[in-house]
Order: structure tokens, then C-alpha cells, then sequence
């Protein structure tokens, strides 16, 4: 199998990628689920080492993956690192009741007990007793709009030790900055940059997760921005990772207020007030 798909990790599990649907249940894999194990690989190839950095200073591991949809990417970390080790549990947070049955079920199947799946919204996921007090690592995979910002909130709150998103469909500030685009225009040149529709939606993308990136420096993280997978494969490319320091960027907080004043973004202040 492996000799005919190069793609396929030799300790991967086949059974495994046939029910994700990576492979079809003949072995094969075509041109669209071959990007997606590229996006999910490349991603894992940033994980790997700060699930390595955290059990090289404690014993055990957590991690939480929010928006998991189907949880293509938890079941290919735990596939590709988890079930070679005793340690570790992670837990996959699902809004959607089919997705995390569907889960649930998989991971018994296969024998992954250390997987759990959560059907929570990330306010209860917050304070349920079903996950422990700290996380040490919290990813999103291409969560949508503030879904994202969901899973910050989730990680700031769970004392996170990394941070890894690859943020999708960001359109809560371009709504904004269309909404006050005549009172913009008025108040800064710097309106012209959204005054174009496509403009609107990439600048609101871009300065959706700067104001992220300087949220979590006020948190005293580290911040390093990068692209997941290659343009051809996905346009929703910006991977965001976040290592905590405990040494906050001294004038991250003035200048994340400095931006919601400049672009006339005010009414997101609570949104990036924690």
C-alpha cells in the first residue's frame, strides 16, 4: 500500500483514512483528498515538535481541537503520535451532535481511548468538568469567521502552552468595515485601502488576525505567522502559532486599541477585550 501511495506515512493507519475518506475503500487516493492530507501533513509537521517540547518537561499531554468537524485532524495526530505513547489525551469540541457521535464511535472502533469528543459550545467547553483545568496545546483547523477567536478565548482562559490556528472565512471586520465605510471615508484615508468590495474582504481577513496575533502578545505569547500549505492548494493559507512566554509585548494592547480606532472598528473592542 504504501509502495503504491508515497503519501501514505508507514505507520498511518489504512482502515483509518478509508473511514475519513482520504482513501476510497479500494485504497486509493484522488487529486482532492490527496490535498487535504497534504493540508492536514503539513500541519501535523508543526505540531509534532510542541507535542514533543511539552513531554520532554512533564509526563503527561493534552490537547483540544476546536470546530473538529469530522476530526480529521485529531485522528491523524493521535494516528501518527499518540498511539505509539502511553501519554496524551486529546479532545475534539464539535457544536455539530452527528459529526461527534460519528467520532465517537470511529475512535472506539479503532481503539483509540484516548480520544474524547465533546458536543459543547466553546463557552461550555470552557468550564466543563469533561476537560481539565489546563490544555497544553489548542489547535482549530480552518474554524470559520469567530470561530477562531472562539478558540483563543478557550485557549487563554485553559492556560495553553501553544497555539495553532489557521483561521478561515474572516468576515466579521470586513462586514464592519463595510458598514462604516461612508463614515470611514470621511475620518482617515486610509479607507481607501476597503473602498473595493475584494479589497474589503482581504483587508478585513489580514487585519482580523493581526488584532489576533497582537491579542495573544498582550498574553505574553510569542507569534509566528506562516503559510500552511502552498496557494495551489488551499486560499485560506495563513497558519498562525503561538508559544507562550509569559513576557507580554509591551505595546501589543495600545496597539490593537490604536487599529480599532484608526479603521473605525470600535465595536469590536469587546470581542478583543480579554
Amino acid at each position: 500500500m504504501n509502495f503504491i501511495i508515497p503519501e501514505i506515512k508507514p505507520e498511518q493507519s489504512v482502515e483509518l483514512l478509508k473511514e475519513l475518506h482520504i482513501l476510497t475503500r479500494d485504497g486509493k487516493l484522488n487529486q482532492d483528498t490527496r490535498r487535504k492530507l497534504k493540508q492536514v501533513y503539513h500541519l501535523f509537521n508543526f505540531i509534532e515538535p510542541l507535542l514533543n517540547e511539552v513531554l520532554a518537561q512533564q509526563e503527561n499531554l493534552s490537547l483540544a481541537d476546536h470546530g473538529a468537524g469530522k476530526s480529521y485532524l485529531g485522528f491523524i495526530i493521535y494516528d501518527l503520535f499518540f498511539k505509539s505513547r502511553r501519554a496524551g489525551h486529546i479532545f475534539g469540541i464539535e457544536t455539530r451532535e452527528e459529526l461527534v457521535s460519528k467520532s465517537r464511535e470511529l475512535a472506539e472502533r479503532l481503539g483509540f481511548d484516548r480520544m474524547s469528543f465533546l458536543n459543547i459550545s466553546v463557552e461550555e467547553s470552557i468550564h466543563s468538568s469533561a476537560l481539565p483545568d489546563k490544555i497544553d496545546v489548542v489547535t482549530a483547523l480552518h474554524a470559520c469567521n469567530t470561530a477562531t477567536d472562539d478558540a483563543i478565548k478557550f485557549a487563554l482562559n485553559k492556560g495553553a502552552r501553544f497555539i495553532v490556528l489557521a483561521p478561515c472565512c474572516q468576515a466579521e471586520v470586513a462586514a464592519l468595515l463595510r458598514k462604516n465605510k461612508n463614515q470611514s471615508f470621511s475620518r482617515t484615508p486610509l479607507s481607501e485601502i476597503w473602498r473595493h468590495p475584494i479589497h474589503t474582504r482581504e483587508f478585513g481577513s489580514v487585519i482580523t488576525n493581526v488584532l489576533r496575533c497582537l491579542l495573544l502578545e498582550s498574553h505574553g505569547y510569542k507569534v509566528t505567522v506562516t503559510e500552511l500549505v502552498g496557494w495551489e492548494h488551499s486560499m485560506k493559507n495563513e497558519l498562525i502559532i503561538a508559544s507562550y512566554t509569559g513576557e507580554p509585548r509591551k505595546n501589543a494592547r495600545e496597539r490593537l486599541e490604536h487599529i480599532l480606532h484608526e479603521l473605525n472598528l470600535e465595536e469590536l473592542r469587546n470581542r478583543f477585550a480579554y
